[in-house]
């Protein structure tokens, strides 16, 4: 039975995003059309996450909410595809046996055979962009070899594959074409790109074509700390149109629970690498993640992480509580940490945070900043300068007195006040 009309409900990661794009591509190519709600198609299709207990919760939820609408009579099929079907794919066909179809993260011409669609390897490049047509993620490789006790990744998605060179310049070329100006480089890890197919890192390569595309910005996402190619931050600090910002993922600071979480680096070495990084780019911005209330993490070790946060002052940081995630080697530890204190350290971290980003800030009140309007709400712009990666980071709040501006624009801006996660000021006019 063909799909006429399909609604996709994309959740997860932006990895899983341009997963979701691919498919859109592939399924219009065949002449399906995608809804903007789901009373209004005859099937829903749902890319789940899997990676979280509060993502796994709100997959399941948006299910159930499908099938509703099945027994309803309100859409004939519904599937589910992506990382929580990939892990939990057996389970899931009996508790919810009204769903047409459960399919994996590395299936996407089966997606398109049941929903009466034809897969086509000449369309891989092409996707139909979910993000605003001003900027796009390019995911240069698929799965991890890292075995991050905490992390269920390798299982999702498989063992590292970096996508060829070539390909990813032709998908880059068609996102250009389409009107993106900033791309945004992803995978689960950025750090071991090529090393699968050289032996080595390629992605200073891959970047500076990239850059030489002519792209107004490029950013750089997701590298991991170990084998990160130090040559790629003096082309950052190089390349005028490649953002001075780097999303570096640490986790912890602590020795014992570095090596607990198999990160394979300790506190001194990472504290090197941040040195080495602004001595070579002192106009970088670092963003990163920790985890507070990993199991056996001790009151003094938290501390710990507390003062290396304060002491570092990373522009930008995300918290998360430790998930005792049952398909990740962490999983054979005691939970030792309570779901309560685990949010009270979240808190308490992202407090320090909050005291470091407010000051780092204030460094911009009074300066002329370049600045990429995301959307318009009357005299307001929302945007982002280069340090602020979309849907993660600080916003721009700006005013608009008679200057022209357009979403998807680039603008000169006065900034004129800042808090700990936005900057206030009114758009120049040129």
């Amino acid at each position: 039975m063909t799909t006429h009309k399909l609604f996709l409900l994309s959740l997860g990661c932006s990895k899983n995003t341009v997963d979701s794009e691919r498919l859109m591509a592939q399924a219009e190519a065949s002449g399906i059309i995608f809804t903007d709600t789901a009373d209004e198609a005859d099937t829903i299709l749902i890319n789940t996450c899997g990676f979280i207990e509060d993502a796994k919760e709100e997959s399941i939820a948006e299910t159930l909410a499908a099938i509703d609408k099945k027994a309803e009579g309100k859409v004939q099929r519904v599937y589910v595809m992506g990382c929580l079907s990939e892990l939990y794919r057996r389970e899931l066909q009996e508790e919810m046996a009204e769903v047409d179809a459960f399919f994996g993260t590395r299936e996407l011409p089966e997606v398109l055979a049941a929903l009466g669609a034809e897969y086509r390897e000449e369309l891989y490049d092409r996707r139909t962009l979910l993000t605003p047509p001003h900027f796009a993620y390019l995911k240069i490789a698929e799965g991890c070899n890292r075995a991050c006790s905490f992390c269920s990744i390798p299982k999702i998605r498989g063992r590292y594959k970096s996508q060829p060179v070539e390909q990813l310049l032709r998908e880059a070329a068609l996102l250009k074409s389409a009107g993106v100006r900033e791309l945004n480089i992803i995978s689960q890890d950025i750090s071991m790109f090529g090393y699968d197919t050289t032996g080595k890192s390629m992605l200073n390569d891959l970047v500076l074509r990239l850059s030489d595309m002519a792209f107004d910005w490029i950013r750089l996402l997701y590298a991991y700390p170990v084998n990160f190619p130090l040559e790629v931050i003096d082309t950052i600090r190089e390349r005028e149109n490649i953002c001075n910002y780097l999303d570096i993922p640490l986790q912890h600071c602590n020795d014992h629970i570095l090596r607990s979480m198999n990160r394979g680096i300790n506190k001194q070495e990472t504290i090197r690498l941040i040195e080495t990084i602004r001595e070579k780019n002192p106009d970088i911005r670092l963003r990163t993640t920790m985890i507070a209330g990993y199991p056996g993490e001790t009151r003094q070790e938290f501390e710990e992480l507390l003062q290396f946060v304060e002491t570092t002052r990373f522009d930008r940081l995300g918290c998360f509580p430790y998930c005792h995630e049952e398909h990740a080697p962490s999983f054979a530890l005691d939970d030792t940490v309570t779901p309560e204190e685990k949010q009270e350290r979240v808190a308490e971290l992202m407090e320090v945070q909050e005291g470091v980003a407010t000051e780092n800030n204030r460094v911009f009140e009074g300066k002329t900043v370049k600045v990429l309007i995301d959307q318009l709400d009357d005299d307001i712009a929302f945007g982002r300068t280069e340090f602020d990666a979309p849907e993660v980071d600080n916003e721009c709040i700006l005013t608009i007195e008679s200057a022209p501006v357009t979403v998807g624009s680039f603008c000169m801006a006065e900034i004129s006040d800042s808090s700990a996660y936005e900057l206030y000021g009114k758009v120049l006019v040129e």
